[in-house]
């Protein structure tokens, strides 16, 4: 079995904020006398309890340079693991706000990401998130701050599923007439008509998680070319999912949908992507063939630039060629 590490990969929904290095974090934590919960052993009680553990590690960030340092960590973290191309997602609409400070901190982890990606030889964009509990003001603001950052492909809304993406529908429009991409949590939490949601009012190219599609959703994103990111490990340990084994991956291969595997949330499953890729090559005995196929698609559903896809396309069939 060739090397999981080696394998060039592309990381398309892993959040900021929950891959700040355990070091750092205590470091930003006992700087601004903030009490970090641990993550409990046996999985979150519910998702309140780790949004609200979230939100703590956030205010943990509180100046421009801890924005553009853990930007800069996340690329040599990501680089060590054979990350080739990230797209990262943060809550710049959420750190303004609380910080009072416009789109400084999005601007601070753009030069974050600009230095780490130039010395870790590693391709990053940006994916804007916002709260489907908050205001269509604070989207818009977001996309309009989008605008001056080339480095931001996408936006997207997630949080509870139990609030609609109705209102915030104009907004969207908007950011996809202005040339962003849209990126959605759907059927994380909520059933399958969150995903068609996704796809039919907020105009989802991609869908962040996606596992609760059933058949006919499955169809519609087959049909669409929408593809889906699949993070089982943190679908596991927020006891979305009953276990690895029981997981819809595989159901969503075998039905033809692309998927691409990922972390979500690092810092609470407890491993890198290679990781990730090695227990669920454990769990389902895929075989290298496999891990590169998923490899591929996670390239293909990106928004890279032509070039970089082409490039890290390559380097993973030389990846399978060897050995």
């Amino acid at each position: 079995m060739r090397d999981l590490v080696a394998l060039p990969k592309a990381h398309l929904h892993v959040h900021l904020e929950s891959a700040v290095r355990a070091s750092t974090l205590a470091e930003l934590a006992a700087r601004y006398g903030v009490v970090v919960p641990g993550v409990p052993k046996g999985g979150f009680s519910g998702f309140r309890e780790f949004a609200d553990r979230g939100s703590v590690v956030r205010s943990c960030l509180r100046e421009p340079e801890d924005f553009a340092r853990v930007a800069r960590e996340f690329c040599a973290d990501a680089a060590a693991d054979g990350v080739r191309y990230a797209e990262v997602t943060f809550s710049a609409g959420s750190h303004g706000e609380r910080l009072g400070s416009g789109d400084e901190p999005l601007a601070a982890v753009v030069a974050g990401l600009a230095e780490g990606s130039a010395e870790h030889d590693v391709v990053t964009r940006l994916i804007l998130d916002h709260s489907r509990r908050r205001s269509v003001g604070r989207l818009a603001a977001m996309v309009e701050w989008a605008s001056r950052f080339p480095e931001v492909v996408a936006v997207g809304v997630a949080g509870d599923e139990a609030f609609p993406l109705a209102p915030f529908a104009s907004v969207l429009a908007q950011a996809r007439a202005a040339g962003l991409r849209m990126v959605h949590h759907a059927g994380e939490m909520a059933g399958p008509e969150s995903v068609v949601e996704a796809v039919r009012v907020g105009l989802a190219d991609r869908i962040g998680h996606g596992i609760r599609a059933d058949a006919s959703v499955v169809a519609e994103l087959r049909e669409r070319g929408v593809a889906v990111e699949v993070c089982p490990s943190s679908n596991v340990v927020l006891g979305l999912v009953a276990g690895l084994g029981v997981h819809p991956l595989p159901g969503l291969m075998a039905a033809g949908v692309a998927v691409s595997v990922n972390l979500d949330v690092p810092d609470v499953v407890g491993t890198s992507l290679s990781g990730e890729f090695g227990r669920l090559r454990a769990r389902w005995g895929w075989s290298d063939e496999v891990v590169a196929g998923l490899s591929v698609a996670a390239v293909e559903a990106s928004f890279a630039p032509v070039g970089v896809k082409e490039r890290v396309r390559g380097e993973i069939a030389g990846w399978l060629a060897s050995g």
